[in-house]
């Protein structure tokens, strides 16, 4: 029988060149117009070596699509940020301290680029991108709110409080540069991150005081039900 083929000791690198390659010219160009002819152009391999390690050019652009995220929000940064001992709100100050910190970067990722263009316009590689970029950190995130909150991973304030807190952040992250510096200065500006803590917290602090007195009263302790009695 003849041996089995092994896998050429370059693949991987060919991989990893055409998804950065990729990466940069869905950032330019967008999906629709983003080729692959063009991403082989710029990464000097063959026409089909798109089709060769990622089956098709929907499928090269669904792994581009985690990639971005994995720049705007990586995983391990959030295990990092949201395990382990401690106060939940610190905790969230962290992470919203970071995520702020990663908007005064002075070049962005092309990942931040491709992540606004698919705000604006959805692809049909949504789907892939919420099952395996987003709901993983999804999950993570709902924690650690529904601590802050005291209120579980399913209340919709929890779902809504993750939304407020982090939604800004993310705008400013892949927003263009040019807009808060023309229009918003002090967006770029030192305190800007204290500043914003302060103003989510603030918000969570009131949303969980609200829903804490929406909820029925629980039983009365078993001592103040024997002096009742008595």
């Amino acid at each position: 029988m003849p041996a089995a083929r092994s896998p050429r000791p370059d693949g991987d690198a060919t991989r990893a060149l055409l998804l950065e390659t990729a990466g940069q010219v869905f950032a330019e160009r967008g999906f629709a117009d983003g080729t692959s002819k063009e991403i082989c152009a710029r990464a000097g391999t063959p026409m089909a070596s798109v089709n060769y390690h990622f089956g098709s050019r929907d499928a090269l652009y669904e792994a581009v699509l985690i990639e971005a995220h994995r720049q705007v929000m990586a995983l391990d940064d959030l295990l990092a940020l949201t395990q382990g001992q401690g106060d939940p709100k610190q905790k969230l100050r962290a992470l919203l301290a970071h995520l702020i910190g990663l908007s005064a970067r002075g070049a962005a990722p092309w990942g931040f680029r491709v992540m606004l263009r698919e705000v604006l316009t959805p692809s049909a590689a949504v789907p892939a991108l919420i099952e395996q970029a987003m709901r993983p950190k999804s999950r993570l995130l709902l924690g650690l709110l529904g601590e802050v909150l005291g209120l579980p991973l399913d209340h919709p304030a929890t779902q809504r409080g993750l939304m407020f807190a982090l939604l800004p952040c993310l705008v400013i992250l892949v927003a263009p540069k040019e807009v808060p510096a023309r229009l918003l200065p002090a967006l770029t500006g030192e305190g800007l991150a204290e500043e914003f803590i302060r103003y989510a917290l603030a918000g969570l602090e009131a949303m969980a005081k609200a829903h804490r007195a929406d909820q029925p009263p629980g039983p009365k302790p078993a001592r103040a039900a024997t002096r009742e009695r008595a």
